[in-house]
């Protein structure tokens, strides 16, 4: 199975596609998309097509993107939510479930605890897929999204199995 993992932003948008073949999973590709235009809805624009671009060129299977979380500037909270609504939009158009994960699931995911630093999410990123080369923190952020949602996909997997063979 083929994930694409989505760290949403206005500026920088990174992106990740990892395959899950059972518990093994393996870099495919990753990259920061940078919007361009001098408003909002250029720069908006802008990753809609970039993105677009990425999905239909790697065919995931599955899709995951971070949630979005509020802080202190609320209108730059409002930006990066609109910037989320791409990063959803594009795999929903794509036909694909779209996970949806809050920042500390993910870092709970990868490192192991979840108030992990940048760094420890990219150390991690590094060494459950080996000889990545990293396009950037956002990049390193997409990746662990799409690994913490192909280890959601295997769990659930295993679950729906078990309730089978319960049956």
């Amino acid at each position: 199975m083929r994930v694409i993992g989505i760290d949403p932003g206005l500026r920088n948008l990174g992106w990740g596609v990892i395959e899950a073949a059972g518990s093994r999973l393996s870099h495919v590709a990753n990259g920061v998309i940078r919007s361009e235009g001098d408003d909002l809805a250029a720069r908006l624009l802008s990753l809609y097509l970039a993105l677009t671009r990425i999905v239909a060129e790697h065919a995931p299977d599955a899709a995951a993107v971070e949630q979005t979380f509020v802080n202190k500037d609320g209108a730059g909270t409002l930006k990066l939510g609109q910037a989320r609504g791409i990063a959803m939009l594009v795999p929903a158009q794509a036909g694909l479930a779209v996970g949806e994960y809050a920042p500390n699931a993910v870092k709970k995911a990868v490192v192991g605890v979840g108030h992990a630093e940048k760094g420890q999410i990219a150390h991690m990123v590094r060494f459950q897929l080996p000889g990545v080369v990293l396009a950037g923190p956002d990049a390193a952020d997409a990746l662990a999204i799409a690994i913490c949602h192909a280890h959601h996909l295997q769990s659930a997997g295993r679950l729906a199995a078990a309730l089978k063979g319960a049956a």
